[in-house]
């Protein structure tokens, strides 16, 4: 399997890149700073400097040829102000999904957060809650395209050991997971197409990850 990663550099990006590649499947990562291809490259994946901030979609899609998935985990990420968070965390995300339908590639997985569906509460952070708006808009143009999506929204990401024991799940209870344990769980929902069309929370929990995929995968 060739999969492309929008963000390729982020934590969880990288996790994910190793994983496919530990495995025999391609990874292409996607940068913005020509100065991290050497962490792709040993992460395993191929980088290619591609600033979804600054391109088009016949541009991405060319670097999606071949591909049989593509990922996207960019962020703004922190110490960005609240109109990055509309330029990468929403429309590179829907960039990514033009790119995808002209390139023909139908398999979207987008990483999104737990608690966008809830409108941010008065007092809210201000650049938090564009955070916030800028998942569920990039959320609902993914979803309603003639793609195969499935969203992840984690919870509270940490820096732990993975797990390998999670709660996944259309609502769950708010929680952490560690970002090694979302890079697995990406990797199987690549490899479950029956999760296509699903919408996902995930936090830690008590059920083996591959136990938990096939339940919803069942769904």
């Amino acid at each position: 399997m060739r999969v492309v990663i929008a963000g390729g550099h982020g934590k969880i990006a990288k996790l994910l890149e190793r994983e496919l590649t530990g495995r025999g499947d391609s990874a292409v990562g996607l940068i913005r700073n020509p100065d991290h291809a050497a962490a792709l490259r040993a992460a395993g994946a191929e980088p290619v400097v591609c600033d979804l901030e600054h391109s088009d979609a016949d541009t991405v899609a060319g670097h999606l040829a071949g591909a049989d998935a593509v990922v996207f985990a960019a962020g703004a990420g922190p110490g960005s102000g609240a109109a990055r968070k509309d330029t990468v965390d929403r429309a590179a995300a829907v960039l990514l999904a033009d790119a995808a339908q002209r390139a023909g590639v139908r398999r979207y997985l987008l990483v999104s957060s737990m608690g966008v569906e809830q409108p941010p509460a008065a007092g809210t952070d201000e650049v938090w809650a564009a955070y916030l708006r800028a998942k569920k808009a990039a959320e609902d143009d993914v979803t309603g395209r003639d793609l195969d999506v499935t969203v992840l929204r984690p919870g509270r990401l940490t820096d732990d050991e993975p797990v390998g024991r999670i709660q996944l799940a259309r609502h769950v209870e708010p929680g952490q997971v560690t970002r090694a344990d979302v890079a697995r769980v990406l990797l199987a929902l690549l490899y479950e197409p029956a999760t296509a069309g699903l919408t996902l929370e995930l936090v830690g929990g008590e059920t083996p990850m591959a136990d938990a995929i096939r339940a919803v995968a069942a769904r």
